[in-house]
């Protein structure tokens, strides 16, 4: 699930590779032009850029799920070693809702025990959604003690209102972050600065400052990102149920804007053909699923997880060198 990314500058004599797109270009000699492939996709899906592209011409990242081979002469080659099916398995259809049920939860209780195993503690991001929430409710049934949840939260409105429930109903040993205002501005700078590309998001900061308190404490942490993705918690799924045009209604839910829109934002320089939209089209036809809303998981959880979320909180954490565990991208979970 490209949890940890890989990023490639490769010229005929050389390779280099860093976890960081900024850390090959405190090396020198990159083509830092903007990728106007990469800009489309940028300014159409909400920042997502799709691997190889950078938003950097220079520069590529490693699709997940693949190893690259180099050959002396340059030569490479990609090897995709897992792909996720969203084909429907007759014999789990036929299951009765509550063995079904039974079979996530144990999936579910495996893949975070899975990720406890350190030789530090570990502590879990508590928001108080039902995610994470999960998480710590099954680390207690496991018998987890001493716990360490954290919560961040800011002026405005109750931002610790469910998680202080959870981490009551739990015993954990509970850290709320209380963020003021004039803070945000002041670490903007920071935050950006952590990015490995553009993002949009308004909780980059959030993520940064929260990682920055967590890693006072701790230096590992489970956390819920991915679920929303693998069991169809966003509001544009069921717009999709019944779509006949899957890349067309996929298109007009999720993008930030259409292809018009875009030409008309950045300059001429810039221009290219629609090419966020014939993304979504060719991914759509190569994959085996039977319904829009199939085709639209799968793409979000192989591509837009990867390159939004996913992305935004390892750089945040690793930012303050803090490890971030997703239990719910545990591939057999998914697979499930």
């Amino acid at each position: 699930f490209g949890i940890k990314p890989l990023y490639l500058a490769a010229t005929p004599k050389r390779l280099r590779f860093a976890s960081t797109l900024p850390a090959l270009l405190a090396g020198g000699d990159i083509d830092t032009a903007i990728d106007p492939i990469a800009l489309h996709h940028y300014m159409s899906w909400h920042a997502v850029v799709p691997a190889p592209h950078t938003i950097v011409q220079g520069v590529t990242k490693l699709p997940p799920a693949t190893v690259a081979t180099f050959e002396r002469d340059g030569t490479r080659h990609d090897h995709t070693y897992w792909t996720l099916s969203v084909r429907e398995d007759p014999a789990l259809a036929a299951l009765k809702d509550v063995e079904r049920e039974a079979l996530v939860e144990e999936a579910l209780r495996t893949a975070v025990r899975r990720r406890m195993v350190a030789d530090v503690p570990v502590g879990v991001l508590l928001s108080g959604g039902v995610d994470s929430s999960l998480i710590v409710a099954l680390l207690a049934q496991m018998g987890q003690r001493d716990l360490q949840t954290f919560s961040i939260g800011f002026e405005a409105g109750d931002e610790f209102r469910y998680s202080d429930l959870v981490a009551q109903r739990f015993e954990t040993g509970h850290h709320q972050i209380r963020i003021p205002t004039p803070d945000l501005l002041q670490v903007l700078p920071d935050t950006i600065a952590a990015m490995s590309e553009p993002m949009v998001s308004y909780d980059n900061v959030a993520f940064y400052l929260l990682s920055r308190e967590v890693s006072r404490h701790l230096k590992v942490v489970q956390s819920g990102q991915g679920a929303d993705e693998v069991f169809a918690g966003y509001h544009w799924y069921p717009k999709l149920a019944s779509s006949v045009q899957p890349a067309a209604d996929y298109a007009r839910v999720f993008f930030d804007r259409d292809h018009a829109a875009v030409q008309a934002t950045v300059g001429p320089r810039w221009h290219t053909g629609d090419v966020s939209r014939a993304f979504v089209e060719r991914h759509f036809a190569t994959v085996d699923a039977a319904t829009a809303l199939d085709k639209a998981l799968h793409l979000d959880s192989t591509v837009m997880l990867v390159d939004d979320p996913v992305k935004r909180v390892d750089n945040m954490t690793m930012a303050w060198g803090l490890e971030a565990r997703v239990p719910f991208l545990d591939h057999e979970l998914v697979e499930l």
